[in-house]
């Protein structure tokens, strides 16, 4: 080694230099600084811009892309999730001699779906409904905070930015318009239809409204990329134990005790809304030949209950154990 020529030195030091990874870290990037026909310049080894994200090589690329359904299907999910709970609270604190509780749902579905078209229309392209978007490429997408590198094991390159874009900001803006539009509508109304409330009664759904979009706000932080994945299977349980709930609390055992009140039809007929959401959130329908046939099992549930509630009715059941003894 000592006997090394010059020469022989300098021709093993870009040897060296080769073996050097171009970029650290799973999500850091170069940005393109200037472009000159075929040949780019990049800037040094950091954090994409908003709207890019790496691709194969380490260079910030922009997002062109457009999300595909089931990209369309969880930003569905994640907009259906403050409606349900709107709708939740205003059935749960509007009393059943209240005739206002149909006002307050109309409204809140207006709340959400305006605020849902100022977010699609502030998103980029600023003023169209489609946006574009980087592909999800798997969960650690959702959490690129988590993979920042330490070359020196001392000093952590930041190299955090939404690879999933726009799907992991784009939710939190969607809440904060529902937050204000119900802020901004939903007390006028309460306190002009709300008559057969009380006064301290009439405002507690839009209370219980300022609790769970906190809750929905952290739930997408920490547990976006989970939910992404989860939700058609999330959807499908949900469902079907709210049904069970539902048609056991209401002492629903017949058909015919759904034709007696309109409001349990609504409620049967959005759960299997509900039911047909999951099925093709699951399937996404990449092949309708054999993905549209299942969406006949969209009934079963409803229909499985009501044909066996009368053999699991308690009094039955313990009737028939008292006279056994």
């Amino acid at each position: 080694a000592f006997g090394a020529s010059p020469g022989n030195a300098a021709r093993a030091v870009p040897a060296a230099v080769d073996i050097q990874p171009a970029c650290l870290g799973l999500y850091c990037g170069r940005t393109v600084l200037s472009v000159n026909g075929s040949v780019e310049t990049y800037g040094d080894c950091g954090v994409c811009p908003r709207g890019q994200r790496t691709d194969d090589n380490k260079i910030c690329r922009e997002c062109l892309g457009s999300p595909d359904h089931y990209d369309w299907l969880y930003l569905g999910f994640m907009a259906m999730l403050p409606l349900v709970l709107h709708w939740f609270f205003i059935e749960w604190y509007s009393g059943k001699k209240s005739s206002s509780a149909l006002l307050q749902h109309l409204t809140a579905l207006l709340e959400c779906s305006v605020a849902a078209l100022v977010t699609l229309l502030l998103s980029d392209p600023v003023g169209s409904l489609h946006i574009r978007s980087c592909p999800v490429k798997k969960l650690s997408d959702w959490y690129t905070m988590l993979y920042n590198p330490s070359p020196d094991y001392i000093t952590t390159v930041h190299c955090t930015h939404e690879a999933v874009y726009p799907l992991y900001t784009i939710v939190f803006i969607y809440y904060a318009f529902c937050l204000v539009l119900m802020m901004l509508l939903r007390p006028l109304l309460v306190k002009k239809i709300a008559c057969g409330l009380g006064r301290s009664d009439r405002f507690k759904s839009i209370y219980a409204a300022l609790y769970f979009f906190p809750i929905l706000t952290v739930l997408q932080a920490v547990g976006g990329g989970l939910l992404y994945y989860a939700f058609p299977y999330i959807i499908l349980v949900l469902s079907l134990v709210t049904l069970a709930v539902y048609m056991s609390a209401s002492e629903v055992e017949f058909f015919k005790d759904l034709l007696v009140r309109k409001k349990r039809l609504v409620v049967l007929f959005s759960h299997w809304l509900l039911h047909a959401y999951g099925i093709i959130s699951i399937s996404k329908l990449d092949k309708l030949e054999q993905d549209l046939p299942l969406l006949a099992l969209v009934p079963a549930p409803a229909l499985f209950y009501l044909m066996t509630a009368k053999y699991t009715e308690p009094s039955r059941i313990l009737s028939e154990g008292g006279n056994g003894h």
